[in-house]
């Protein structure tokens, strides 16, 4: 019996593909969630706690003005993050489908 799947259809049923898309689940969600909640923390510091957000840190820097930099650092930070895990251990699998796909 031949299998009337396309190739693609027959490589995202694959246990393979089934790993590689765990593998960025596992990274994206937990990473995703982390990030939402410093955000959400930052939004509502700002919003319930203001006095807190104002206190001066030097200068005309305030609690708020560093925590609204450190939003961005954070960004690149988990930018950097994915990176080094998608180097590790989700490029060789998607390079290994790639190859078996091309090969087809």
């Amino acid at each position: 019996m031949r299998d009337e799947r396309t190739l693609h259809e027959r490589v995202q049923a694959s246990p393979e593909f089934a790993e590689l898309r765990s593998r960025l689940r596992r990274f994206v969600f937990p990473m995703s969630a982390a990030f939402m909640l410093w955000y959400l923390g930052y939004v509502l510091m700002a919003t319930y706690a203001p006095e807190v957000m104002a206190i001066p840190v030097f200068g005309h820097i305030n609690v708020g003005i560093l925590v609204g930099l450190l939003q961005f650092v954070s960004t690149f930070v988990i930018t950097g993050i994915y990176v080094r895990y998608a180097d590790a251990h989700l490029d060789p699998v998607a390079e290994s489908i790639r190859t078996r796909m091309e090969g087809h």
